[in-house]
């Protein structure tokens, strides 16, 4: 059976645009993890001007925004591989963390996140009331 269209190749090609290849990364290439009550985030963003960042909250999504400045047309470029222009990153954030306290420090090419887990979310002890020590208490 001849096919016009391979649904794999385009899933893979769609796949590589959203997530990038080793020869191309992604846009934002992320790390995430977890230290204790606080998720960082490290979004790579090398020439990048601080001015240009924008961060947003909406409910859950967290939406980074990025522009890079575009190449000058006058140049003959060899390789042009970094993306340019503006771009964006959305990360689905819990319920569990704190989306009030979100802290950013954009250093050396790198934005970083700190993000803390929710007092509510945290585990916390329940005190257990004994009422067999408040029948001893009024019986005696």
């Amino acid at each position: 059976m001849l096919m016009r269209t391979d649904p794999f190749r385009d899933l893979d090609r769609l796949t590589q645009e959203v997530f990038g290849t080793p020869a191309r990364p992604a846009a934002m290439p992320m790390d995430a993890w977890r230290d204790g009550d606080k998720f960082f985030v490290e979004l790579d963003l090398p020439g990048v001007d601080p001015e240009s960042l924008d961060l947003d909250v909406e409910r859950n999504v967290l939406t980074v925004r990025a522009s890079r400045p575009e190449l000058d047309a006058n140049r003959s470029m060899l390789a042009a591989e970094r993306t340019r222009g503006v771009f964006s990153r959305q990360l689905f954030l819990g319920e569990n963390l704190d989306t009030e306290a979100i802290r950013a420090d954009y250093r050396d090419g790198v934005l970083r996140l700190v993000i803390p887990v929710s007092e509510k979310a945290k585990p916390r002890k329940i005190e257990i009331a004994r009422h067999d020590q408040e029948r001893q208490a009024l019986t005696v």
